[in-house]
């Protein structure tokens, strides 16, 4: 009877801490396979450089909106940056229709002959029209994340705005070489972002972008031989920018581009032809960017705008 009071003793003695142990296996067990919250993805819109082309992003972004595509993310360069800057300051895609509607040379274009200073164009006058349109705010005050894209033209990288006086950025953006003056900053020099970076695509990606969709208004290069220096330099030129975009493409989710190829440069005359083919081509891409919305989905990583 002894014996067998000792070993009931030690089994209940030995009870609890196997009980324990199983526990703290089960936890251990389930924990593996409590899934990790899912992060909702974020989608960014990359608006290219092309001077008056750039109207051709209004389009893009009101059938974005019309089919309920959540943008959490700008980047803009030269053109690309004056529509972005205004969208993420939360115009809406007809708002920015009506902007380039009363929008005039004269508002937007200050000439200055003294071409020494390297450039025809000195752009305050865009400066203070992209202050007006935000209501001053800051670039980090804006509604959505925004980021305007210049080169330094001392060192030749690329430079990303993503706070500070939203007019002065645009306007470096934008500054094209020879036609607008360089933007002093500080101790640096800036020019067009569309010398580095043209369509943004890894400003995107670099700022936390999961899919970008990005709008080239660059055109393409013509198949035309070229005849003479000057048109010889250009298409020279054109090379390399395609090449340049191309690059930049690549680690896109979806690529928009415009026919805009007959708008010139200083079409600001042609906006509404313009934001029209903006809008053929993005109702053209739809299919496309409906699978990726599809994929998210599926991963439930869809987010709400």
């Amino acid at each position: 009877m002894k014996l067998n009071s000792r070993i009931d003793r030690c089994l209940r003695a030995a009870r609890l801490p196997v009980l324990l142990f199983c526990l703290a296996t089960l936890l251990a067990a389930c924990s593996l396979f409590t899934a990790k919250p899912v992060q909702p993805a974020r989608i960014a819109v990359v608006l290219g450089a092309g001077a008056s082309k750039g109207f051709a992003h209004i389009g893009v972004l009101k059938v974005l909106e019309a089919q309920q595509v959540p943008v959490h993310m700008v980047v803009g360069t030269s053109a690309g940056s004056i529509v972005g800057s205004l969208y993420a300051s939360g115009k809406n895609g007809f708002e920015l229709q009506a902007i380039a509607m009363k929008m005039e040379k004269d508002k937007v274009i200050d000439y200055d002959w003294k071409i020494w200073k390297g450039g025809l164009i000195k752009g305050e006058k865009l400066e203070r029209f992209i202050n007006a349109a935000v209501n001053h705010a800051p670039i980090e005050k804006l509604k959505i994340p925004f980021y305007a894209v210049a080169t330094n033209a001392g060192t030749g990288e690329e430079m990303v705005f993503g706070r500070g006086n939203t007019g002065v950025a645009v306007h470096a953006s934008c500054s094209v070489p020879g036609v607008f003056q360089p933007v002093r900053i500080g101790k640096d020099t800036y020019v067009d972002g569309g010398v580095v970076s043209p369509v943004a695509v890894d400003v995107a990606r670099r700022y936390g972008a999961d899919v970008v969709i990005a709008v080239d208004i660059s055109g393409g290069l013509d198949k035309d031989a070229p005849s003479g220096v000057m048109n010889t330099m250009q298409k020279t030129f054109n090379i390399m920018y395609a090449k340049n975009v191309a690059a930049q493409l690549k680690n896109a989710d979806v690529v928009i581009r415009p026919n805009v190829e007959e708008i010139g440069s200083t079409d600001m005359e042609k906006f509404n032809q313009a934001i029209f083919e903006g809008e053929k081509a993005a109702t053209a891409a739809l299919p496309e960017i409906r699978k990726v919305l599809d994929k998210l989905n599926a991963e439930g990583r869809l987010p709400v705008r």
